[in-house]
C-alpha cells in the first residue's frame, strides 16, 4: 500500500518527524531486494574495500546497483592483478567499462598493500578532524597508486577539486564514510579513529529535495556549500551524530512522502 503524504509542517515538528523517522527505519528489513540498497551487498562482507565499490557505484537505479554488485567477485581483491583483467573482462555499468571497474579493483588491491583504507582516510583528517581533508588525501593515494585515467573512472572515483566553490556533493564517498563510521542497526561501525559528530550528510536529490521542502535547506545549487549547510542544520538536532537523519531523508523522498 503507498504510503500516505505527509502535509507541510512547522518547523519546530521537523526533528520530531525526522526522529521518529530514524527509529522506525533502523531496522534490518530496511535492506532487502524489496527496498534495494547497496548496503545490502556491503554488509554481507563487512569489508571497508568491498563496501567503498558499492558505494562508488551507488548511482542510479537501485535495483541495477544491486544486480550489478551482486554479479561481482569481490573475492578477485586477493588475487594477482593480471588475473583481476581477465576475470572482469565484459563487467561494466552505466559509464564504466570494464577496463574501469578492473581499475578500481587493482587500486583497491594495492592500498591495502600499503594500509588499511581507515588509516588513509585518517591520515589527512587527524590534523584538523576535518573530514573533508580526509576525503582529498584518500582521492590522492587513490590516483597514485593506480594513475589510470579515462572518463568513466574519473567520474567513479571523483578528483579533489580546487575549491569548495566548485566541489560537488561526493555523495556516494560520504555515504562510505557513514557505513564505515556509524554504528546501528544499518550502519556496519568498522572504523574507529573518525568521529561521526564529524561526518557530513551524502546530498543526494532525494535528500536535497525533502530537505527543501522541510526547511532544512535554503540553498539552490546541489554542491558541497549545500552538504555543509543541511550537515550544521542537523546538528542542532543532534550535534553528535548529524547524519543519522541521512537514511530517514533519503526514504521520505524516495518513497515521495513530502
Amino acid at each position: 500500500m503507498a504510503a500516505a503524504n505527509i502535509k507541510p509542517i512547522a518547523q519546530c515538528d521537523v526533528k520530531s518527524l525526522l526522529d521518529e523517522e530514524v527509529q522506525k527505519r533502523n531496522c534490518c528489513s530496511e535492506l532487502s531486494y524489496a527496498n534495494p540498497d547497496p548496503l545490502l551487498v556491503a554488509s554481507r562482507y563487512k569489508d571497508e574495500s568491498i563496501a567503498l565499490i558499492c558505494a562508488l557505484f551507488a548511482y542510479g537505479n537501485a535495483r541495477n546497483i544491486v544486480a550489478f554488485l551482486d554479479r561481482l567477485d569481490f573475492s578477485l581483491l586477493q588475487e594477482k592483478e593480471e588475473k583481476i583483467k581477465s576475470m572482469l573482462e565484459k563487467h561494466y555499468y552505466r559509464f564504466q567499462t570494464d577496463e574501469d571497474v578492473t581499475a578500481l579493483l587493482i587500486a583497491l588491491k594495492r592500498l591495502k598493500q600499503i594500509d588499511t583504507l581507515e588509516n588513509l582516510f585518517y591520515e589527512g583528517y587527524k590534523k584538523e578532524e576535518n573530514l573533508l581533508e580526509g576525503l582529498w588525501h584518500f582521492i590522492g593515494k587513490l590516483k597514485t597508486v593506480h594513475p589510470y585515467k579515462s572518463c568513466g573512472y574519473d567520474f567513479l572515483t571523483g578528483r579533489i577539486p580546487r575549491s569548495l566553490n566548485r566541489a560537488g556533493t561526493y555523495k556516494r564517498y560520504l555515504m562510505f564514510l557513514r557505513w564505515m563510521v556509524r554504528k546501528d542497526a544499518l550502519d556496519m561501525g568498522l572504523w574507529q579513529k573518525i568521529d561521526k559528530k564529524d561526518l557530513l550528510i551524502p546530498l543526494d536529490t532525494h535528500t536535497f529535495h525533502v530537505s527543501r521542502k522541510l526547511g532544512l535547506l535554503q540553498r539552490k545549487s546541489y554542491d558541497m556549500k549545500a552538504v555543509l549547510e543541511l550537515t550544521d542544520m542537523l546538528k542542532k538536532f543532534d550535534s553528535q551524530d548529524p547524519v543519522k537523519y541521512d537514511f530517514a531523508l533519503y526514504r521520505l523522498g524516495q518513497e515521495k512522502r513530502v
